[in-house]
């Protein structure tokens, strides 16, 4: 039974006022701020220009339609009701999202902060390398280098305070409640999927290099035998555009674009973007090292910590779908010169990745009905694809049609990914340890890696060796992890970085998530209009993990991280991963593209062309990897998903 059905059929805890929060809720947390904390600091900065959007949803009747939404949400579960009414049921509950859990760190007080920079061209027809001038009134909105937003309150989005941020031990944490103790496969998805997620991560955020000098020290227990002592975790990245003296709210920086402008391919600066490209017909570089560089200029990407075959292998593909766009945009317009094919061919390849994350990667991660025909939506709108294809849009609004090629909206706040985002995609438990790469043509073993020789470095030389077709059947042919407790990477939990250092990514992700002020599970449940869980027994649904739980924090229920919380609920039928994380993704996933002129307003023939707006509708995931490698045909003949498991060949099992 998980946290919905421990709060009570049909009732939601009182929620206290702000004082009461603060004594009671926050305090067992770590999370109420100080009283020298509430000056004018916490939201005394300028107050940032109104956009559009302001007043959303504002009327009587929206009013009672959200309020009725809760209730039944409360109550019975959105997805256990008729998929009908549990989609109006998701339409209150981001309503409710959008009206009261996006905040702008951005009013707070700041020093320096990035301005776009003169680029070629007309902002107002391209994607700047750095994502400024997405929106032309608001240049430096989500541009490399501005701050996260947050879906919390600020004033609950403080750091926990030093003898409160390592209580439970984050080291203890990993061990006793993450570590893979046999693997759990997600047997719906193929390890393309997981692949694709830090693909996606990669292009959306990042918070930059950590500083080497005073990270944090973990305790070790007598029995660890953690190879490297003491262990070590750095810390983020310092917000350089804080005043000095700064005693607020977290603010930290995204040193990529917020944009989906697929900026893990083309850079987030337009050094990064001039090392990509080739100079000729648009194109960009198939670089025999097996990616562009990905730290700027010319460093090396094989030394950036996270790099492995999967993003390889994506990485790859995507490159060669842009040059294959070039080519199909010179032979419909061949007086076009370099630049204007490279601007309208990336605009045409992060869109179509921005459609296959929102309607195949996605609902295959979270294949329940319901939340298949929501995300769907997002697309191609209620309408359904058929119809949109057939009629074109239908009115302007978002739901009949879709969100692209619909007014813009930033929901009256500056648009940007925000922390809590980045803390529900921490999905590492979706990785194996241990990969069997095999032969397309008759499913026969090729070798057997581990994680640990599959990143780094060692992630070309298998890519030269082995050829993609063999590498992506083998992805597509077996199961990444289920995200879920004991079921974390080993080989991440002793993750040995390009420079040598060792890392447990574990104890990280709980140690972040207290350090960037993202409030532990059940008050995070409690921001984000949900009830807590009432007892380690509700949440865990099955006694010894309760059991570990409860021994690992203490009885203290309040104490329990987000990650741990959200790893441990019951999940929707067909979710891999937490209800709890569905609400945030709800609230951004449709944010990042109703905030994008270039999904929204600009999303037209005038920018993309005919010939890319067809592109885009006509492509999928499988398309896309049967046009790169048409070998792979009998492994996808009837995978009506590319994210989900393909045909052995030979009939293989």
């Amino acid at each position: 039974m998980g946290p919905r059905e421990a709060a009570g059929a049909g009732t939601a805890p009182a929620r206290p006022d702000s004082a009461e929060r603060q004594a009671a809720d926050r305090t067992p947390t770590g999370h109420a701020p100080p009283a020298a904390r509430s000056g004018p600091q916490r939201g005394g900065g300028p107050a940032a220009k109104p956009v559009t959007g302001a007043g959303y949803r504002r009327s009587r009747f929206w009013a009672l339609y959200d309020a009725l939404a809760g209730l039944l949400d409360r109550r019975f579960g959105w997805d256990r009701l008729p998929t009908p009414l549990g989609l109006a049921v998701l339409v209150g509950i981001r309503n409710r999202l959008r009206k009261r859990n996006l905040h702008d760190p951005g009013r707070l007080p700041s020093v320096g902060p990035p301005r776009p920079a003169p680029g070629p061209g007309d902002p107002r027809v391209r994607r700047t390398a750095d994502g400024s001038c997405n929106d032309l009134d608001h240049p430096s909105m989500g541009m490399a280098g501005t701050r996260f937003g947050r879906n919390v309150p600020l004033d609950s989005a403080y750091a926990e305070p030093p003898g409160r941020i390592m209580t439970p031990n984050p080291r203890l944490v990993s061990r006793r409640l993450m570590t893979r103790t046999r693997f759990q496969p997600a047997g719906s998805l193929n390890v393309l999927a997981a692949a694709w997620l830090q693909f996606m991560i990669r292009d959306w955020f990042s918070h930059g290099r950590s500083p080497s000098e005073d990270p944090w020290t973990i305790p070790l227990e007598p029995d660890d035998d953690w190879p490297a002592p003491p262990m070590t975790i750095p810390r983020i990245p310092a917000d350089t555009t804080r005043p000095p003296g700064y005693d607020g709210p977290v603010t930290s920086l995204n040193t990529v674009s917020h944009w989906w402008d697929l900026s893990l391919v083309y850079g987030s600066s337009a050094e990064e973007q001039r090392a990509a490209r080739t100079g000729a017909d648009g194109k960009l570089r198939l670089r025999s090292r097996g990616t562009r560089p990905m730290a700027g200029g010319e460093a090396d990407p094989a030394m950036e910590p996270g790099f492995w075959l999967g993003l390889v292998m994506l990485h790859t593909l995507f490159t060669r779908e842009h040059n294959a766009i070039c080519d199909r945009l010179r032979a419909e317009y061949p007086g076009w010169g370099d630049d204007e094919l490279f601007e309208r061919a990336r605009l045409v390849n992060a869109a179509l990745v921005a459609k296959i994350h929102t309607v195949e990667w996605t609902p295959a991660v979270i294949s329940h009905p319901t939340a298949v025909i929501g995300l769907r939506a997002n697309w191609w709108g209620l309408a359904s694809e058929r119809i949109s294809r057939a009629l074109g849009r239908l009115g302007g609004g978002e739901v009949v049609s879709g969100i692209p090629g619909s007014p813009t909206d930033h929901f009256g706040v500056p648009y940007s990914l925000t922390e809590e985002f980045v803390a529900v995609y921490r999905m590492h438990p979706l990785i194996p340890d241990e990969y069997g790469l095999r032969s397309l043509g008759d499913d026969s073993p090729i070798r057997r890696y581990t994680l640990r020789e599959l990143s780094g470095p060692a992630a070309l030389e298998v890519a030269s060796a082995v050829s993609a077709a063999d590498l992506l059947y083998s992805f597509g042919t077996e199961h990444p992890g289920a995200i879920v407790l004991n079921n974390f990477p080993r080989l991440l939990q002793e993750f040995e970085r390009p420079d040598g250092r060792l890392m447990d990514l574990a104890a990280t992700d709980i140690l972040r998530c207290r350090e960037l002020g993202v409030p532990r599970y059940n008050e995070f449940r409690r921001l984000l209009h949900l009830p807590p869980a009432r007892s380690f027994e509700a949440l865990a649904g099955d006694p010894g993990l309760a059991a570990a739980l409860r021994e690992v924090y203490r009885d203290r229920l309040e104490d329990v991280d987000l990650t741990v919380g959200m790893f441990a609920e019951r999940r929707p039928e067909g979710f891999a991963f937490s209800d709890t994380a569905f609400r945030v993704f709800i609230l951004m996933a449709s944010r990042r593209l109703n905030s994008d002129r270039f999904f929204t307003a600009d999303y037209a023939e005038r920018i993309y062309t005919r010939a890319g707006l067809d592109w885009i509708a006509d492509n999928t995931m499988a398309s896309v990897l049967l046009r790169h490698h048409p070998e792979l045909r009998p492994a996808l003949r009837g995978v009506g998903n590319g994210f989900a498991p393909w045909h052995r060949a030979g009939g293989a099992g």
